[in-house]
């Protein structure tokens, strides 16, 4: 039976896109993850680890071809023939772990992390190959709702090369998602919505529409839904793409400040005057301060407690983080900040340093 043109779009697609997507492996010598894990484990469970919790032997856990323990692994994708792969930062958080990649055609070389993205979920690995295949990088801004989209990637990290259909169902979406092997969790915005299915092991693979350019990076689901991914926009990477050969780094305006948004519940909870803004506040860990020393924030004077109501003219909400502000400003740009303390609004000005993160 002959295809359709929709068909044939896909499958055309699909042919130009999967030569550029590759698996990346994570791992760790037998010893040093039996080391870490028995410490996260104790821990929780100081008093009988041992006895309820029993390490497994090393023949028992997954190996890679070399011998050592395969501890994780997600999706990327070639963007440059000299070996450049966009992924997601989640992906390669563990700076102890090695990675390689494993591409459509089942070469393996090793990898290394170039440089993260300290807003996004996007980081950048380097192979020292060249005239790879590599997928084009299309325009997020003109997506539409409704549009026909593919995921690709190592589903379940076990199902490499795997393909599916679905829209865009939404933009500009906003989630909460751990991006760090410490658990952290942070705020990610302005994110694709697809039904296109995306699990575990999906994670850095491309988003492309039907003429095989890539829109997105899948980067998260909702457990518990059904049909609910979501992808970083490709435009948010293309930036990091062009800092890294422009400066070999990624550059981002940096403010010093760790901070949660305020809604209606926490206004409740903490008995704050507001409902809106960024209530600056240290995280639960040891030595995580709510103001970085040296920082531009702790330059201005900013403390603890403090509520910032808008940064450079625009409203601070649940839609409109900090992040999302700092993302349009440039680094050395003096811009305008009303905070809120102690009940009185006060308004001055604040001048944003680089925050490097090459790695």
């Amino acid at each position: 039976m002959p295809h359709t043109n929709y068909e044939e779009k896909i499958i055309s697609a699909v042919k130009k896109v999967m030569p550029a997507v590759v698996s990346i492996i994570v791992a760790k010598d037998y010893e040093k993850f039996k080391k870490e894990r028995e410490l996260d484990i104790k821990k929780i469970n100081p008093f009988d680890f041992y006895e309820h919790q029993p390490f497994p032997e090393e023949e028992e856990l997954p190996h890679t071809e070399d011998g050592k323990i395969r501890v994780g692994g997600g999706s990327g994708f070639f963007v440059s023939e000299n070996g450049l792969i966009l992924t997601n930062k989640h992906v390669v958080a563990d700076h102890e772990a090695e990675y390689s990649i494993i591409t459509s055609s089942d070469d393996k070389y090793g990898t290394f992390v170039v440089a993260q993205d300290p807003i996004n979920d996007v980081a950048i690995l380097k192979i020292e190959e060249n005239g790879v295949p590599f997928i084009e990088l299309g325009d997020s801004n003109k997506i539409e709702l409704g549009q026909s989209v593919l995921a690709i990637g190592t589903a379940l990290g076990e199902f490499s090369n795997t393909v599916s259909l679905g829209i865009v169902s939404g933009l500009s979406r906003f989630i909460t998602a751990v991006t760090d092997m410490e658990g952290h969790m942070e705020r990610l915005g302005g994110l694709i919505q697809t039904d296109a299915a995306i699990n575990p092991g999906n994670s850095g693979g491309p988003l492309v529409d039907l003429e095989g350019k890539v829109i997105g990076i899948n980067s998260a689901v909702v457990f518990g839904a059904q049909n609910i991914g979501f992808a970083i926009p490709i435009n948010k990477a293309k930036k990091d793409l062009d800092d890294l050969l422009k400066f070999g780094k990624i550059r981002r305006p940096f403010l010093g400040i760790r901070y949660i948004l305020v809604n209606n519940l926490l206004q409740k909870k903490f008995k704050l005057p507001v409902n809106c803004g960024a209530l600056v506040m240290r995280e639960g860990a040891p030595g995580r301060r709510a103001i970085i020393p040296g920082s531009p924030a702790d330059k201005a004077g900013i403390k603890e407690a403090d509520i910032i109501l808008a940064l450079n003219d625009t409203d601070i909400s649940e839609k409109i983080s900090v992040e999302d502000i700092l993302e349009k400003i440039s680094i050395g740009q003096e811009i305008p900040i009303r905070i809120l303390r102690d009940g009185e609004k006060f308004d001055f000005k604040i001048k944003l340093e680089e925050r490097g993160t090459k790695i």
